[in-house]
């Protein structure tokens, strides 16, 4: 590695290890929360919407939020490791795209995207106990034996 991937690589490790980057992909839909400074005061800004892109170039990276505010679309590109956003996936959405610019074009209905319904597994999963198998009094198969025999006999 050269010097400058070195220096870029040192500085993402600075600013993820305070914070906690969901991995999330375009066709999800979250709510970033921005930190707006005004003269003064500095407020929280909830941006939520659903990511239709998402760029990954190491420190550069980023990722574009569409909402529909008012009957008109709004995108906004944000960055990933910026330290004035903080990031929450709302919910996963089924996409085959990797950009879906095509929303643009759709309105209402047309523009819903399904939602991936995530199974939990590990830690919270219940695992039965295992306990001695039951072992029958009686062999099961001269029970068919005898049913056969049976049929036999009424023919």
């Amino acid at each position: 590695m050269n010097l400058l991937q070195n220096f870029e690589n040192e500085q993402l490790k600075k600013l993820t290890e305070n914070k906690k980057i969901p991995d999330f992909q375009a066709g999800d839909t979250l709510k970033v929360m921005v930190k707006v400074v005004e003269g003064t005061r500095e407020r929280v800004q909830a941006f939520e919407g659903i990511c239709i892109a998402r760029k990954n170039a190491g420190i550069n990276s980023s990722f574009t939020v569409r909402k529909i505010s008012y009957g008109e679309g709004v995108e906004r590109v944000f960055p990933l490791y910026s330290p004035s956003i903080e990031i929450l996936l709302v919910r996963r959405g089924i996409v085959r795209r990797a950009k879906l610019y095509y929303l643009r074009g759709l309105t209402g209905k047309k523009a819903r995207i399904a939602e991936k319904i995530v199974r939990k597994t590990g830690a919270n999963m219940v695992i039965p106990q295992k306990s001695e198998p039951v072992v029958p009094a009686e062999p099961v198969m001269e029970e068919k034996k005898s049913s056969i025999k049976e049929t036999e006999s009424e023919k």
